[in-house]
């Protein structure tokens, strides 16, 4: 619940899910508490699900697959753009569908994917290059000069307009290692003096010991009421980043052997074998936004490979599910943790994970495009010819049901931002590529003892 004393929306009442994050719920989860109650679809009749559910006419997209992608990257770019605060360039962690949304609650996450985005988006001229390159520059002066911080590390959820702290929110290690990878790759993006210098100033301010709290996987975070969260980084999910960053650092390093600090379980579905925790599958998604795993392993996974075999599992995960849910189908699939009507759910699989009712969350396939590319772009454009609620100003909402005829008001920054980033390493290469170029991602990865590995 939001306490009294949290900050309130001027124009807009505070949502009941919008301060929950998807590792919040994941734990909720974990003690069965999780989720408000549905009416499952099973428990109707074949006769009643038909009623329920015809699929939409198909309004044929004219563009090509690659111009779709575009328009998802410039929607999603125009996001980071307007819902940014102007004199901190914070990005708002939602904001609604089509723009003009008071609310003021930005994410460090979100943040970290809008860096990103202002690189695509300059390398890609959707707005004047000098202009990009100032909101950059602001974005970083205010990150080093004025946003609280605790040992480097920054509050999850602030106000955009002035950094204030938001519902005693944590300090947070893995939105924290999303925020500097954005700032890592405008360094290496730009070639503006200020820009190089504050953002090395900013992630070599970082102590990562102090995340580690004397144990040997990273707490999740800390708070000033109360210390640091017992819940730590200790297997396989988005936490790659956080100790590759952390073993790449060349002022407050952690030792290499904090690779071996998370367990690797290990899931089997129809025959596909791969390493996951029981997460959605934005888990295999956000740390290969920016690090490159492509044709590498260290001494357990390709991860890129791994992914890819998370992703056509998730598939026919849910198309498993047809009898329950007719909407999904080859061309209409995927689920990860996102708004839905009852609220923030971390939900997907396999294994079956939260209340799944049927919703589509967008980002679930556009998140994965890399990973599997010709079924993953056949589900956004399939949204776009025959979903036309679920396209707007800033691209797809964060969730729909189409069974239910229930569209999200709503997109949420980290879901655009990462669509949008992984649209463009499909397209060009062009994160990992950027990234990659910073001498301590490349550190980070050779502590963890990652190799090439040859056919």
């Amino acid at each position: 619940m939001i306490s009294a004393d949290c900050p309130k929306e001027s124009a807009v009442p505070p949502r009941k899910d919008s301060q929950f994050t998807r590792r919040d719920l994941l734990r909720t989860a974990a003690l069965g508490l999780a989720t408000l109650p549905f009416l499952p679809l099973g428990a109707f009749s074949e006769r009643d699900k038909e009623r329920l559910f015809a699929e939409p006419a198909r309004v044929p997209y004219a563009g090509s697959d690659d111009a779709l992608l575009d328009e998802v990257e410039r929607a999603a770019f125009d996001f980071m753009w307007n819902e940014a605060g102007a004199n901190t360039g914070q990005v708002k962690d939602r904001a609604l569908l089509s723009g003009n949304d008071p609310r003021r609650i930005a994410s460090i996450a979100a943040t970290g994917f809008g860096l990103s985005s202002l690189c695509i988006g300059e390398a890609r001229s959707y707005r004047q290059k000098e202009e990009i390159i100032e909101r950059v520059r602001t974005t970083l002066r205010f990150l080093w000069q004025k946003l609280h911080h605790e040992h480097g590390f920054y509050f999850h959820f602030i106000d955009a307009n002035s950094g204030e702290r938001l519902w005693k929110c944590e300090i947070s290690s893995i939105d924290t290692s999303l925020l500097l990878c954005g700032v890592l790759t405008a360094r290496q993006h730009f070639a503006d003096a200020e820009i190089q210098d504050l953002a090395t100033k900013i992630y070599e301010r970082v102590d990562w010991t102090w995340m580690l709290n004397g144990g040997k996987a990273f707490s999740m975070g800390w708070h000033p009421e109360s210390g640091f969260l017992d819940a730590r980084w200790e297997h396989y999910c988005e936490l790659m980043m956080i100790y590759l960053l952390a073993m790449g650092s060349p002022t407050h390093p952690v030792p290499a052997e904090a690779w071996k600090a998370w367990t690797r379980p290990s899931v089997e579905f129809q025959g596909l074998k791969y390493v996951s925790g029981n997460d959605p599958l934005f888990t295999h998604q956000y740390s290969q936004a920016w690090f490159d795993f492509r044709g590498k392993r260290d001494a357990d996974a390709n991860y890129f490979e791994n992914s890819t075999n998370a992703t056509k599992a998730h598939k026919q995960f849910c198309l498993s599910l047809r009898d329950e849910f007719p909407d999904y189908s080859d061309y209409l699939w995927g689920v990860t943790a996102s708004d839905s009507a009852a609220g923030y759910q971390a939900w997907g699989g396999p294994p079956r994970l939260g209340k799944l009712d049927g919703s589509i969350v967008p980002c679930a396939a556009g998140g994965s495009l890399p990973f599997l590319y010709p079924d993953c772009v056949q589900v956004l454009r399939t949204i776009r010819e025959r979903y036309g609620k679920a396209w707007g100003k800033y691209g797809f909402v964060d969730a729909f049901n189409p069974l239910t005829n229930w569209y999200n008001p709503d997109v949420l920054g980290i879901d655009l931002g990462i669509t949008m980033l992984m649209a463009e390493n499909q397209r060009s290469g062009f994160v990992w590529n950027t990234f990659m170029k910073n001498k301590e991602a490349q550190r980070g990865m050779e502590k963890a003892g990652f190799q090439t590995q040859h056919a």
